[in-house]
């Protein structure tokens, strides 16, 4: 960490907290429209690439389905067409590494922020060094990675077997002669129960969630795609935590998926009621999990794919919340906080796809510009 975090600026007009696919998309934006000598962009992560380096080494650019362009420069320009099975976690920190020499985006880093307040009309902002920086206007683009959701159930503490969660897998030998069951209904638990099932030598893997997933063959069209983005943007217009895109567009069926289905690997089960000191079980009488005719599941491992939340945990002294438990955002593409309209929100609610940051990092630098005026 650097002496001083924000360096010899005690103040800036635009703060750009986060420098992931929103926050470069923000800054080459406020760029373009003549804001970047106004622009402080800092970010916790020890180099480029926002989560992407963090990523499990095995998982592919073809696999994450998530990279998007850029705007300006584009991954294939940047890395070369044949680039669809380089590994993720190096391929777009080396993407990104060139997008901010190329456009000249100086990203302070690590800077980790622990605290955005007023302070009148201008943001107070604390880093975790102590030193503390005031801007007229914040861009909040700090995505999910470090927010891990893990749902509580009933007995999770007495568990003797290995619990983790999908931000801290590392590869499918570590598996190896385990029975493993993942837990989740979204994309990334499909791809690491199919990982573990195909890689790990002696493994034996179940799959469980609250809903069973619905695969889509068709194609994914624009309007699947509008209409995911209009049904998250309702619920944050209205102040209610933003919803799951999957939930609207279901999971897109592949070879894999098909070939997993066909070997019975994806033999989906309803949610378990009860952790157990060595399992799962479904409406057990005990929480020994035995008595009353219920169903046990002896596990040595529960991978929790079950998503995460926004990191906002920074900007808890501003009191954003609304009843609903999410934040009231408004603006033409819903994100400025409707109660601090000089703080926006990139990679929340409708936002959070790539494609999405990208249209809202041009918005948001667009309402810093009419702010500043």
């Amino acid at each position: 960490m650097n002496s001083n975090a924000f360096g010899d600026r005690a103040r800036t007009d635009v703060l750009v907290i986060g420098a992931g696919q929103a926050g470069l998309s923000a800054g080459y934006y406020l760029g373009k429209y003549g804001l970047g000598d106004r622009t402080m962009m800092v970010d916790h992560s020890p180099g480029p690439g926002g989560a992407w380096q963090f990523r499990w080494p095995t998982l592919t650019l073809a696999g994450a389905n998530n990279v998007h362009d850029l705007p300006g420069f584009g991954l294939s320009e940047a890395l070369g067409v044949e680039c669809d099975q380089w590994p993720a976690s190096t391929a777009v920190p080396d993407y990104f590494d060139q997008y901010e020499q190329r456009f000249g985006l100086d990203v302070r880093r690590p800077v980790d922020v622990r605290s955005v307040s007023l302070d009148g009309d201008d943001f107070l902002v604390s880093a975790s060094d102590g030193s503390q920086l005031m801007a007229r206007t914040a861009i909040n683009a700090t995505g999910t990675w470090d927010r891990p959701f893990i749902p509580y159930v009933p007995g999770i503490e007495t568990f003797t077997g290995t619990q983790l969660h999908t931000h801290d897998y590392n590869r499918p030998t570590d598996f190896d002669g385990k029975r493993v069951l993942v837990v989740g209904a979204g994309i990334s638990a499909i791809q690491l129960l199919i990982e573990i099932a195909r890689n790990a030598e002696g493994a034996q893997t179940f799959w469980c969630s609250r809903t069973e997933p619905h695969f889509s063959s068709a194609p994914f069209t624009p309007e699947h795609g509008r209409a995911a983005v209009a049904r998250v943007e309702e619920r944050v217009r209205a102040g209610l935590p933003p919803g799951s895109v999957v939930s609207v567009t279901g999971l897109p069926e592949n070879d894999a998926i098909r070939a997993a289905r066909a070997d019975g690997i994806l033999a989906w089960r309803p949610m378990f009621t009860r952790i157990t000191p060595t399992g799962v079980c479904w409406d057990c009488g005990t929480p020994e999990g035995v008595g009353g005719g219920g169903d046990h599941l002896d596990v040595d491992v529960i991978l929790w794919c079950t998503g995460f939340r926004s990191a906002l945990d920074h900007l808890a002294p501003l009191k954003l919340r609304a009843p609903g438990g999410g934040i009231v955002m408004t603006g033409r593409l819903a994100t400025v906080v409707a109660s601090t309209p000089r703080l926006q929100l990139l990679g929340y609610g409708p936002s959070a796809s790539t494609i999405g940051a990208n249209r809202a990092g041009r918005e948001a630098a667009r309402v810093v510009q009419d702010i500043l005026a």
